[in-house]
């Protein structure tokens, strides 16, 4: 038996601040979201003495990467817009804590802190007004829960 989740439903929340306290808002009409993905630098440390010549390794910075979506774009939409939204965050350079909830039984959420590092814009011939965000993610992601 399967225990997977299944979407719709997941959201993505900014808050008012960086951390994981204080208010969050859902980021309006979001699609599909990629991330956080983390990873682990290496660094050869291969030597003559290294045994039967294998190549050695050891792990240093772990990194959380970003997390990718797409909108349904609003310029007018506070969580999209340039006064306080996707664009003001991008254009001023602002970190915030960040929740991608994930619709469990167990109410979980990834939370990180993070810049928007870019946002995007597609209007196309056939099809809606669409942005593509990057949030870059700075320290470690975590699983939470929220209260019950």
């Amino acid at each position: 038996m399967t225990v997977a989740i299944a979407g719709p439903g997941f959201l993505l929340q900014m808050g008012a601040q960086a951390g994981n306290s204080g208010s969050f808002t859902t980021v309006a009409e979001v699609k599909d979201i990629t991330g956080p993905a983390v990873s682990v630098d290496i660094v050869d440390v291969t030597n003559q003495d290294s045994p039967g010549g294998f190549e050695e390794i050891i792990p240093t910075i772990r990194r959380a990467g970003e997390v990718d979506f797409d909108v349904n774009f609003n310029p007018t939409s506070g969580t999209h817009d340039g006064l306080t939204g996707l664009l003001y965050l991008a254009n001023n350079k602002i970190k915030r804590g960040w929740r991608l909830l994930l619709q469990d039984s167990g109410d979980h959420y990834w939370y990180f802190d993070g810049y928007v590092t870019g946002f995007q814009t597609k209007a196309p011939v056939a099809g809606v007004l669409s942005g593509t965000t990057k949030i870059k993610i700075t320290g470690q992601p975590l699983i939470g829960a929220l209260p019950s």
